[in-house]
């Protein structure tokens, strides 16, 4: 009798997975099958099958010991994924991720969804390598507990909104390959320090960096290929700690013999801009230096002799008014 009970037993876990390894919360799955269903039954979530468990699917992943799903990651390595339409509402109906992100999905369309804010414990949010439009949202600043936002490489349009600095956890913060316009905001200057890493490259954005940003200290600052003008100076100083700064192609315009250094620069690029004066010293005094371009400048006198600065090569001093000395040629 008992190895009938036993044959029993072991027909019914294999007929009935579900009975006894089922993890995943019923209210997360409903609202998974709905994004799938939103998504128009993508083979990209074919795994999403109602009768399996659903901490078990592709691009999700539960907590250890609420077993409620804290991660969804919807990316694919194929570029004509049959993933289409706009990031359905329902995502907003997972309570508990700290996890969010859609990347590499080109069919991707529309805005960003103002139901992501009921996303309360939301550390990570990324939406890059899609077709997703319309303005970077305010009530992106409600995320209260972000710690990484990426929105590079979109069709984001509009300005940026001066919202986000509102953000008291933001290590990192990417809208950099997109189309917006306007400046970068005042609030910026209002982060919790150090600040945030900034990439805000390959956009539209005009007018003068502000002033303001002199009272952060990233490690990381890219803001080339805009058409920001003016002073970048206040991005630098003898006291910061950033390690690169990238704000070529642009329409700067200040006396680089001004400047202080941080030590801590590992890349400074400040190519094609109208950036005058000297090549200051103490950059002579940086010595982890591994990136440095001042091409396409007005710069003038020699290059101070010692440190790293006669490690690059000619490229990163040509087409400038009259600079001279090693690796150009000697001054007159």
């Amino acid at each position: 009798m008992g190895a009938i009970l036993g044959l029993y037993l072991l027909t019914f876990l294999l007929v009935s997975p579900l009975a006894f390894s089922e993890r995943c919360n019923p209210k997360d799955k409903k609202v998974l099958l709905q994004i799938k269903k939103d998504f128009n039954n993508p083979y990209l979530l074919a795994s999403w099958n109602p009768d399996t468990d659903c901490c078990q699917w592709y691009c999700v992943k539960c907590d250890p010991k609420t077993h409620r799903i804290n991660s969804l990651v919807i990316l694919s390595s194929v570029p004509d994924t049959n993933l289409s339409g706009p990031i359905p509402p329902s995502v907003g109906d997972l309570p508990y991720l700290e996890t969010l992100e859609f990347h590499k999905l080109p069919k991707l369309t529309g805005p960003i969804q103002p139901t992501i804010t009921k996303l309360t414990k939301l550390k990570w949010l990324e939406i890059s390598w899609t077709n997703v439009s319309g303005p970077v949202p305010d009530f992106l600043a409600q995320l209260q507990n972000l710690q990484f936002l990426d929105l590079s490489f979109n069709n984001l349009s509009g300005p940026i909104p001066s919202s986000l600095s509102q953000l008291p956890n933001l290590l990192s913060l990417r809208l950099d390959r997109n189309r917006l316009m306007g400046p970068i905001p005042h609030s910026f200057g209002s982060f919790k320090k150090p600040g945030p890493d900034l990439y805000l490259s390959h956009n539209q954005l005009s007018g003068p960096i502000p002033a303001s940003l002199a009272n952060i200290n990233p490690t990381r600052i890219e803001l080339s290929r805009n058409k920001l003008e003016g002073d970048a100076s206040m991005l630098l100083g003898r006291n910061k700690t950033t390690q690169i700064l990238d704000v070529s192609r642009n329409l700067l315009a200040f006396d680089l013999s001004k400047v202080e250094f941080p030590t801590s620069l590992i890349s400074l690029d400040l190519n094609h801009n109208r950036i005058f004066g000297r090549i200051p010293a103490g950059l002579t005094a940086v010595d982890f230096l591994q990136g440095f371009n001042v091409s396409f400048n007005r710069l003038c006198g020699e290059i101070p002799q010692g440190g790293r600065l006669q490690t690059f090569d000619v490229s990163s001093y040509i087409h400038n008014k009259c600079l001279c000395g090693t690796p150009l040629p000697p001054c007159k």
